[in-house]
């Protein structure tokens, strides 16, 4: 009964989690590394082959994002989330896809002129469609049994459409030990969604930590201060650009804005129009209206049942072919503009940002928070140019932020989900926060629930079962693996990554009938002779 960490250890991002129990191994979360990594992560320590099932959060790409590439190493099992996060990813690991392949395009190219090897993608489109078909959804508070001694139940986390803590029972040897997954714990009252569920029991927690050394800024009233940064900006005849997360941030500020229309907030520019221009927000868009009955908080429901759609309303427009997306820009009424990445680094929001920017009438309004080293970062920072498509964009646009918004806990909401244990747990590992901010959580938790806590590294192993620490491997800086690595040839790693799952193929066969093996023999033998060199 043991736990690997492997990823969103001491970091933000890339969670990742390798359990044996019960004859089974499995995976809880197969995220990407997002932004800037300071630690080596070690690698799923088993053929993904392997691999009995994964257990998903929430779909969102830190927690997501690597589930093709561990298909495209042959993983075929089945992968359990809610039915929400279910039809999330459908739309975001093929959105990733995409990314990748135009990535692994544009760098080929690059490559090629300077006489280097094609660059190889991690995954591709069809690697993407064939994890998707593996997803099975789950819905909230019912316990599912996944094989012979685990048990799981999916909690409703509050921190994005569908998003999940997940309760594992394991039992070995009569022996049952309950470990939650908290996955992003959300943030109370946030537009649309629920409040976090608590939960009341477990053994051990392996809990997240991004904001556990700080508190959000309260703003009173995000419709009002939204209003009067759009009332300003439609006087002066700019437009507001707004660069937002595809799923979730997009659809809180349609819930604000529809609020502004329907009472009124800004005399004299009633009908404005507000575009969605972002393919992935919309199909987003649509799955949340789908799941307003399991997912959408009482006074969300309560809209619903007066007929008011939520985050729908007159004046919105919805961009999804190239030529829509175009369009905007000869539209010279005043108007917002949402548009992902929401970080700027990608996507059209660039094209919005370079008609905008310069531009002493507009507002770029950020309503996320940005990474170091991302063009949004740079414009909060006070950039006074950014280079946007090899062209030097002068900043004359007002840049602003909206504060409060966000949709992980802080520091109080962390400390309420994790004093709900009604008696302590044996263990609670933090994970999921940046180095200094894990230690500062954990040292809380020790010093006002007086839990034991461990921040793990990369490759910790414990033992649940006997509540003991197997292996606790020192951390390994990225920059000098980077210096001293040789990059492995992806397609020849893909290549040993089949053969992994030809043996585990193999195994699954033990046990058939002579004239079925002697068949199958037969075939591989065959392939054999024709690569054999």
């Amino acid at each position: 009964m043991l736990i690997t960490f492997l990823g969103a250890t001491h970091e933000v991002t890339g969670s990742c989690y390798y359990l044996e129990a019960c004859g089974k191994q499995f995976l809880v979360d197969c995220g990407m590394e997002q932004g800037p990594n300071k630690y080596e992560n070690k690698p799923i320590p088993v053929p993904t082959s392997d691999l009995d099932f994964v257990l998903l959060t929430h779909a969102h790409i830190d927690h997501s994002g690597n589930l093709p590439a561990i298909y495209a190493k042959g993983f075929r099992g089945p992968i359990y989330t809610t039915e929400a996060t279910s039809d999330l990813c459908d739309i975001m690991l093929r959105d990733s896809a995409h990314i990748q392949m135009f990535e692994a395009e544009w760098k080929t190219k690059k490559n090629r002129r300077a006489g280097k090897p094609d660059y190889i993608p991690p995954y591709t489109m069809q690697d993407a469609m064939g994890v998707i078909r593996k997803i099975e959804g789950c819905p909230y508070d019912r316990k599912i049994d996944v094989s012979e001694g685990i048990q799981i139940r999916f909690i409703d986390a509050g921190h994005l459409l569908g998003s999940a803590s997940i309760e594992v029972w394991l039992t070995e040897d009569n022996i049952t030990k309950k470990i939650v997954f908290s996955g992003d714990i959300g943030n109370q009252n946030q537009p649309l969604i629920k409040n976090p569920t608590y939960i009341k029991e477990a053994d051990y927690v392996v809990m997240e930590s991004t904001y556990g050394d700080r508190s959000h800024k309260k703003e009173a009233d995000h419709a009002k201060a939204l209003a009067e940064v759009f009332r300003e900006t439609f006087a002066k005849g700019g437009n507001v650009v707004i660069p937002s997360f595809a799923v979730g941030r997009t659809q809180e500020m349609l819930y604000f804005i529809r609020q502004i229309k329907q009472d009124h907030l800004i005399d004299g520019f009633e009908d404005f129009t507000v575009y969605v221009d972002s393919p992935l927000a919309v199909e987003a868009t649509n799955i949340f209206q789908e799941h307003d009955a399991d997912c959408f908080d009482e006074e969300a429901a309560a809209l619903i049942r007066k007929g008011i759609n939520p985050i729908r309303f007159r004046g919105l427009r919805l961009s999804i072919t190239s030529e829509e997306s175009k369009e905007i820009n000869f539209d010279n009424e005043p108007k917002v503009i949402i548009s992902a990445s929401g970080m700027c680094d990608a996507g059209r929001i660039k094209h919005h940002l370079k008609h905008n920017l310069w531009r002493e009438e507009c507002t770029i309004l950020f309503v996320g928070y940005q990474s170091v080293g991302t063009p949004g970062r740079a414009l909060v920072d006070g950039a006074e140019s950014i280079r946007l498509f090899g062209e030097p964009i002068q900043v004359n646009a007002r840049i602003m932020t909206l504060p409060g918004i966000s949709g992980h806990a802080d520091d109080k909401g962390l400390m309420q989900w994790a004093s709900a244990f009604e008696q302590r747990p044996e263990k609670v590992f933090v994970t999921h926060g940046e180095d200094r901010v894990a230690q500062f959580f954990a040292e809380r938790l020790e010093q006002e629930l007086q839990y034991e806590t461990m921040v793990p590294y990369s490759g910790t192993i414990y033992d649940l079962k006997r509540n003991v620490l197997v292996e606790a491997p020192a951390p390994v800086l990225l920059e000098k693996t980077r210096q001293t690595s040789v990059r492995k040839s992806s397609i020849y790693e893909r290549l040993k990554a089949a053969g992994d799952r030809l043996l585990t193929v193999i195994r699954h066969n033990e046990g058939g009938t002579n004239k079925d093996l002697s068949k199958f023999a037969d075939q591989i033998n065959s392939l054999c002779d024709k690569w054999d060199r």
